[in-house]
């Protein structure tokens, strides 16, 4: 939930010096700056002296150093976007917890310490994959996890034409919901078993057979009715919404977040924008469904939705970005290869956000959105030792975040 995080137990110490130190919130960096690290906390950032006694000296003087990356939309616990529609049924719970450590550990060495994992096709792998990341027994960011899909039959959230749907496996259909009473029961089902927020499909998707982008899928009533329990559980809601008039209808359903927004329209960028709803945009991976998709023969749906949304997706982005409408960064990795979250940085920045927007959308704004940031997304006193160092300047050039040097998640070195 959304509580205090676990912290690991550890005496260590460590005084990292960098080259470049950069402040997401002011988005300005600073030179001769040392980290004093406590366990897996930040004790405090100072003009570099000399380490204190018993502290371990980390030399990042060569690199510019930020705060752990955050990427708010990734499928980990998953088999991953392919050909063949029938992977995720024929990779099993098991099988796919596995996948999810292999994922976990390709994201953490991209340098993203956090992700916030919004479904699986196999519900609940994400809770324990999170819970063997926390619990140390495999490396992996710290993950924040939706648990399953809240979906309409046949919708958006379904593994659909494999099998008829309902000969689907039990833990395939965790979320799928008839009515608004349906709803709050598999909300409550999921938070239960361990969800930290929810995930509805408020339209259908993109890489969905039967469903198309623009037409509404949840009902009003039921997307009201998940948000009720959330808040009753301290927590939110989020929409998968690519459609405008869903967009619509889940910013009047009260949601934190609207992922996607491929279609959404100025009447639904001025309500993001008056409610503070927050829209995470993945204008990445457009180009390697089109591409990768195309050469690995996807279904045609797939690729013709894909071309439907691509560009009106990045037109729409530019727009928010002019608006101040709040933009957190999320990529929907696993449908590219997890570890090449950073990619999208250098696609935010071509469609009109400054380097330095970018990096704090994935630093202090991506924590803010899942309530964590007070704990999360800068280097500061009292939050935890989560830092990231690269070869040059992100903010003259920000595609060099897409190849990190170091690593560090709860004050220790991870690569």
């Amino acid at each position: 939930m959304l509580g205090t995080l676990a912290v690991p137990v550890s005496a260590r110490s460590v005084y990292v010096t960098t080259g470049r130190l950069l402040d997401v919130a002011s988005g300005t960096e600073k030179t001769g700056q040392c980290v004093l690290v406590e366990g897996a906390r930040v004790a405090r950032v100072e003009p570099c002296a000399a380490p204190p006694p018993g502290a371990e000296a980390l030399d990042w003087s060569a690199y510019t150093v930020l705060p752990g990356l955050i990427d708010l939309h990734t499928h980990l616990a998953d088999a991953g976007q392919s050909a063949d529609l029938a992977v995720p049924l024929k990779t099993s719970p098991q099988a796919t917890a596995l996948i999810g450590a292999h994922n976990a550990k390709a994201t953490l060495d991209a340098g993203f310490t956090t992700v916030r994992d919004v479904g699986t096709y196999r519900g609940l792998t994400d809770v324990a994959l999170r819970d063997a990341i926390a619990g140390g027994m495999v490396p992996g960011p710290r993950m924040f996890v939706a648990g399953a899909y809240i979906t309409k039959p046949g919708g958006g959230g379904e593994l659909n034409g494999v099998v008829p749907n309902d000969q689907l496996p039990a833990d395939m259909r965790l979320g799928v919901v008839h009515d608004a009473g349906e709803a709050r029961e598999k909300t409550e089902y999921l938070f239960d078993h361990g969800a930290d927020f929810i995930k509805m499909i408020a339209t259908g998707a993109v890489l969905a057979i039967g469903t198309e982008p623009g037409q509404v899928e949840l009902t009003d009533a039921e997307m009201r009715a998940v948000v009720a329990v959330a808040k009753v559980h301290g927590s939110y809601a989020t929409a998968h919404a690519h459609g405008a008039e869903g967009i619509k209808a889940a910013i009047r359903a009260g949601v934190r977040s609207i992922e996607h927004a491929s279609l959404i329209d100025d009447e639904g960028l001025a309500m993001a924008k008056q409610a503070g709803v927050w829209l995470v945009m993945d204008v990445y991976d457009g180009d390697w469904i089109d591409q990768e998709g195309t050469r690995d023969g996807w279904p045609e749906e797939y690729l013709r939705k894909n071309r439907e949304t691509t560009l009106a997706q990045r037109e729409a982005f530019a727009k928010a970005v002019k608006l101040g409408v709040k933009i957190g960064y999320g990529t929907d990795s696993g449908v590219y290869p997890h570890g090449l979250n950073a990619r999208q940085f250098a696609y935010m920045v071509r469609w009109g956000m400054p380097p330095a927007q970018a990096i704090r959308a994935a630093t202090l704004d991506a924590a803010t959105l899942i309530g964590h940031d007070k704990e999360l997304g800068s280097i500061e006193a009292g939050k935890f030792a989560d830092m990231v160092a690269v070869s040059g300047d992100p903010l003259s050039n920000v595609s060099v975040l897409e190849s990190v040097a170091h690593v560090m998640k709860d004050g220790v070195v991870v690569r």
